[in-house]
């Protein structure tokens, strides 16, 4: 029992070590004047457990385990420019990510253009 108590505890160390701020706020990443800051859902799931028992022919044994598994899922970007701070939702997945920053960047060089032409 001590080996899946330990087990257990070095499992929830790690998540411990693994989510910290940056986890949910990625590093901010420089476009043509644009500032994007990622933010992200982190989700997880572990389990652990052990078991033992007799049987008069084969004798008595034991056995543990453990699993898990996570996911990161992009849910908005932080857009700093000229135009000041806001937050764009990002629907779902990846893709609609980098299509979210494309859109962002565009409306940016859009609107530079326009000044420019002034």
């Amino acid at each position: 029992m001590d080996s899946i108590e330990s087990l257990f505890d070095k499992t929830v160390g790690e998540i411990e070590r693994m989510l910290n701020s940056k986890t949910v706020v990625g590093d901010p990443i420089e476009i043509e004047g644009n500032t994007l800051i990622p933010l992200v859902n982190v989700g997880f799931g572990f389990g652990v457990g052990s078991g033992e028992g007799t049987e008069q022919e084969k004798g008595s044994g034991h056995g543990g385990g453990t699993g898990g598994g996570g996911g990161v899922k992009p849910v908005a970007l932080v857009v700093i420019n000229s135009d000041g701070v806001h937050v764009e939702t990002i629907k779902s997945g990846a893709a609609s990510a980098f299509e979210k920053v494309a859109e962002t960047v565009g409306k940016a060089a859009a609107a530079k253009a326009g000044q420019a032409k002034h």
